[in-house]
């Protein structure tokens, strides 16, 4: 079968997890193409040379470590043309070279364009439907109920009208609109292949936005062992080690460390889960989606929910781990089987129903 797999460029979650899916699509005998931007794209490429066309994707812009929504229109306003002739190139390419026979979207909008203006039914994978498909039972503070309204909105706007949609969470949530199924969260093959252990170290995985006011806090913990990535630097600094980015190293670091601090991505916060490593998360301002991740991080025991890293959370965060860790290792999780289960099920009866 002929896919075609559309993948944002911000963040590197959206292209981990499609690296998982893709690989497995193509042992199954599938001819998947995909495209992508930015990041996503460079990363994707290297993992499948000669599948990967590059689009023009929608970027967010940052003040002071919140997302800007004047700054993220002002920022995509400006490079509209430049979207619109790139993405009509690919469009015109992909409409003369690849015709596939249905089109799988994780929150991108390209491909779910190019699904309705060919009439190619497409599928939907991805963890944000959970807000529009489901019913949140988590307080939501009344300064985050504007930005649940708009965030609900985007994801209701985004990829509408799939035939399925496949929600990938941590969390158990009552489905109320039909076509929705949810699966677990999808694990890269090296979280799975981790060695864990419980370290004396804390893992601090810092996307953007705390500079190094974080570094400060952490210092104030002299009895603890921080390993820190996100600044792109080698250095210690008393009782906190900051490290480059390296896959493999950072594995190790995360699979042994004894908990982890961190925004409220979903890729990194499942990881954590699925390596029974409880969690402190302060999620991003403005983004809904990470407000929502540590809230039920904090409603299902495996962490707390705060709204800013200070010294007295981390503290109580600390004082409450034997309970964190108590609650994760009821966790059980098959790897990523549920999910291809789902979806070989459903594209072989697809397939079934076009002969």
């Amino acid at each position: 079968m002929k896919i075609l797999y559309g993948v944002p460029g911000e963040g590197m979650g959206h292209a981990t997890r499609t690296k998982v899916i893709v690989s497995h699509l193509l042992e199954k005998g599938h001819d998947v193409k995909i495209v992508s931007s930015d990041k996503a794209f460079g990363f994707l490429s290297q993992a499948f040379p000669g599948r990967v066309y590059e689009i023009e994707g929608l970027h967010f812009a940052f003040k002071k470590g919140k997302v800007s929504k004047s700054g993220t229109f002002m920022l995509n306003l400006k490079n509209l043309p430049k979207t619109l002739f790139k993405n009509f190139e690919q469009f015109l390419f992909l409409d003369e070279n690849f015709q596939p026979d249905i089109i799988i979207s994780d929150f991108e909008s390209f491909t779910h364009f190019f699904a309705k203006t060919h009439g190619i039914p497409f599928i939907s994978i991805d963890n944000m439907q959970v807000m529009d498909r489901c019913k949140l039972e988590i307080k939501i503070d009344d300064d985050e109920k504007s930005n649940y309204r708009l965030a609900k909105n985007i994801v209701k706007a985004k990829v509408p009208g799939a035939e399925q949609y496949f929600i990938s969470s941590f969390f158990e949530a009552k489905i109320y609109k039909e076509n929705t199924q949810l699966v677990p969260p999808i694990i890269r093959q090296s979280i799975q292949e981790a060695k864990v252990e419980k370290g004396n170290h804390i893992l601090v995985y810092q996307s953007t936005g705390a500079g190094r006011k974080l570094i400060e806090i952490l210092k104030k913990l002299k009895n603890e062992q921080f390993i820190v990535y996100g600044y792109n630097v080698d250095e210690e600094d008393e009782n906190v080690l900051l490290k480059k980015f390296s896959e493999t190293e950072f594995i190790e670091y995360f699979a042994k460390s004894k908990a982890v601090i961190a925004n409220g991505g979903f890729s990194f916060i499942s990881e954590a889960i699925y390596l029974k490593k409880p969690i402190y998360s302060f999620p991003l301002e403005g983004q809904f989606e990470q407000y929502m991740n540590a809230a039920y991080i904090e409603k299902c025991g495996y962490g707390r929910h705060f709204n800013k890293m200070k010294e007295d959370n981390l503290k109580a965060f600390l004082y409450d781990l034997e309970i964190f860790q108590n609650n994760l290792n009821s966790y059980q999780q098959n790897g990523n089987e549920v999910l291809f289960e789902r979806i070989d099920t459903y594209l072989n009866e697809f397939e079934k129903s076009q002969k």
